[in-house]
């Protein structure tokens, strides 16, 4: 049941670009939104698309995350409603597509299911941040290859090189660099203390590429994120900015990174 053809973020990832990557809420604002926000970020050039499934527990999002994910609850969105909004996505959209949540509505619809539904989608990776490494490995790696998932880990200022190494080895895709957030308001985006952090991953020489996440949220940012890295990952910002100037802001937004 493997996929015959290389995933599509693996071929995003052999481009020659810095890749831009967006974090959105799943039935946020509205709950048929999904579909028309992916198609209008892939028609104004981005480059790879994180689908957030929202979840009642979120430990690792920020105040905008969540409270949009309360939102999208709220309007009814669920795993299995999701799927069903996604079922013919791939008649419109090439980009690469992550299904980015917590393990929790992942067990409760049964691990192997979610997996085959991704696939049948055409779904190229998922991001839980609460599924550890080695819980991974041991009990899911074979499942997530056998319908040709890429499992994206994160790593954070904080994670031991050893630890970093290991994430490597394990990977096959990119590895999710989270920056530890930059000063609210600050004019000068990243401090000394990230530049080093990134400084540091790049002289790592890892075998896969980086995409940083956690406050990149302009031009400014997106630029110093990627001077070391394969590209940069915005979410909160863009919702932010969904929030307040709706879908049809969404090219003034992308127009804004770049």
């Amino acid at each position: 049941m493997t996929t015959e053809k290389m995933n599509r973020i693996t071929q995003k990832l052999q481009e020659d670009k810095k890749l831009l990557s967006i974090y959105f809420t799943a039935g946020y604002p509205k709950l048929d939104d999904t579909v028309t926000i992916i198609q209008e970020l892939e028609n104004h050039g981005v480059d790879m698309i994180e689908i957030g499934l929202p979840f009642s527990d979120p430990l690792a999002d920020g105040p905008t995350i969540q409270e949009s994910s309360t939102a999208a609850l709220k309007n009814g969105m669920t795993t299995e409603l999701l799927f069903g909004q996604l079922q013919d996505i791939r008649k419109t959209v090439n980009i690469p597509l992550i299904v980015m949540g917590y393990f929790n509505p992942m067990l409760q619809y049964g691990v192997e299911a979610f997996c085959k539904k991704c696939h049948e989608i055409g779904i190229d990776g998922i991001i839980m941040p609460d599924l550890p490494l080695d819980v991974y490995q041991a009990d899911y790696e074979a499942i997530f290859k056998k319908y040709g998932l890429i499992n994206i880990f994160l790593i954070t200022p904080q994670t031991s090189e050893e630890r970093i190494r290991e994430i490597d080895a394990a990977s096959n895709g990119f590895i999710y660099m989270v920056s530890s957030a930059s000063v609210t308001g600050s004019k000068s985006g990243f401090g000394n203390e990230q530049e080093n952090y990134f400084e540091r991953i790049a002289s790592l020489k890892l075998k896969n590429p980086q995409i940083v996440g956690f406050g990149i949220k302009d031009s400014e940012t997106f630029q110093q994120a990627t001077k070391k890295a394969k590209g940069a990952i915005i979410g909160s910002a863009f919702i932010k900015h969904l929030t307040s100037e709706g879908i049809a802001g969404i090219s003034n937004f992308i127009k804004s990174i770049r």
